[in-house]
């Protein structure tokens, strides 16, 4: 019979390690979790305020009935309380210290226990999960949101052959403004598709991150990557038929960032770096110069008028008049507005519909929390900039080796963080819900583990010492 040698020249083969059924289940945990936050509008469409609420309450009790013990237990590995993201935690609390002077006590109450809950899942997603595991945590969310969407349009267009409203209220007969709808049937005659979301801007921005999610993962040779290639695929169709004048900025913003970073990464010496910084810095400034003084016509090419679909004259006019009524510490915290509290239902309608946010994220920090409010925010992001930049741009090292190769997933906190600003442009998104939950994640993860393939998990001791590196 045969055997092996006494004195074998490698180690005998074994089966690669697997993760306990544990672990598993926690990631499936995570991944709906992302799921129910970035399409949380799917849930609202789908049972209604009540149920929306009920959905969010039930998974953020499920995160502490998780979190609480794994913290007491100090697993994966003792909870990091010094890397916490305090500016953005500066912003929470101050948020919650609004109540005792908000214009909309009621609504400051409810909104800011949305925002808790967000951060919760954040912070709790960067503690359990290594980067590699929350780039395809992400990815798997986005696959279902992007396979769900698709489903959905085939079935109204090729099924209920006409517009479906929320809830699966049975559509009037009569005029009915399209905002209403939560699938307009457009899939098929070439007109703006929504999505399992209801909303074409909010699709578009997801498309665009899953394009990212996938582009890293296939850059990093991750299996399947032909069923990658076809994600990829089908998140650029949904990205160019949502026609969202704020995904194609957020787009051709990403693709500039992404240049600039490749091109640091080949820089051999440090004035090579100071070249393209000046480079970059000034065509930035140029190319930006030239946007904004043919804005009338490139807007015109994607159906939007000059005063972006009266978002200047309609909702930022208003909002800057309200906000000097307290300049300082704003009139209370209130993201999204919500539109049956008295001071928010009929003070800014569009097609019908009580507005909900600012569709500027800086302009809403400021009605909410005045100056500083607006500060802490400002500080919040450029701090995750400045984190996101550097892991993306620098080469890992934690010893003397300073030839390793860089990884692929390190550009995804950037590339995310950039399109979270742009979209903060036109949108509040970033400062609510999914986009304040990637706010707090990637901070605190870039602070906590500023090397991918290196989690939480893989830590050899919390005081600094040499991490390994997983084959």
């Amino acid at each position: 019979m045969a055997q092996y040698t006494k004195h074998p020249v490698t180690a005998p083969p074994r089966a690669p390690e697997r993760e306990s059924t544990g672990h598993l289940l926690l990631r499936g945990f995570v991944i709906l979790s992302l799921l129910v936050t970035f399409a949380h509008s799917a849930v609202y469409n789908l049972l209604g305020i009540v149920g929306a609420a009920i959905t969010l309450a039930v998974f953020t009790l499920a995160t502490l009935a998780i979190g609480i013990p794994m913290l007491a237990r100090r697993q994966p590995q003792p909870f990091r309380w010094r890397r916490l993201p305090w500016s953005a935690v500066a912003y929470t609390t101050f948020a919650l210290l609004s109540i005792a002077w908000s214009q909309w006590r009621g609504a400051s109450v409810l909104t800011w226990l949305l925002l808790a809950a967000v951060t919760v899942n954040g912070l709790f997603i960067a503690h359990v999960l290594s980067w590699p595991e929350i780039v395809r945590a992400l990815s798997s969310a986005f696959k279902w949101i992007l396979g769900l969407s698709l489903a959905l349009e085939l079935w109204v267009s090729l099924v209920i052959h006409g517009p479906l409203l929320p809830n699966f209220t049975s559509v009037p007969d009569g005029d009915i403004d399209p905002q209403w709808y939560w699938v307009r049937d457009n899939l098929l005659d070439g007109g703006r598709i929504q999505g399992i979301v209801g909303n074409a801007n909010l699709l578009g921005i997801i498309s665009l991150f899953a394009l990212i999610a996938f582009g890293v993962l296939f850059a990093a040779r991750a299996r399947w990557r032909t069923t990658l290639a076809l994600w990829m695929l089908l998140a650029a169709y949904f990205l160019l038929r949502t026609a969202s004048a704020t995904a194609f900025a957020c787009t051709a913003a990403a693709a500039v960032v992404l240049l600039v970073a490749l091109l640091m990464r080949r820089a051999r010496t440090p004035g090579a770096r100071t070249r393209i910084y000046v480079i970059a810095i000034g065509g930035t400034v140029v190319v930006g110069s030239a946007l904004w003084l043919l804005r009338e016509p490139l807007l015109a090419l994607v159906g939007r008028s000059a005063d972006l679909t009266g978002r200047s004259d309609k909702i930022w006019t208003k909002v800057l008049e309200r906000a000097a009524e307290h300049p300082v510490f704003g009139n209370g915290f209130s993201s999204p507005w919500v539109p049956t509290d008295p001071a928010f239902d009929g003070w800014i309608v569009d097609h019908g519909l009580t507005v909900f946010h600012a569709h500027n994220m800086w302009l809403d920090a400021l009605l909410q929390l005045g100056v500083v409010g607006l500060i802490l925010l400002a500080a919040a992001y450029l701090g995750l900039l400045w984190r996101a930049w550097f892991f993306a741009v620098d080469r890992p090292r934690w010893d003397l080796d300073a030839e390793r190769r860089y990884s692929p997933l390190t550009l995804l906190p950037t590339l995310f963080t950039v399109v979270l600003l742009v979209q903060g442009l036109s949108e509040s998104t970033p400062i609510m819900l999914w986009g304040w939950m990637l706010l707090i994640l990637l901070t605190f993860k870039l602070k906590s583990v500023p090397l991918v393939g290196v989690g939480e998990r893989e830590q050899i001791s919390e005081r600094g010492a040499p991490p390994r590196r997983i084959p």
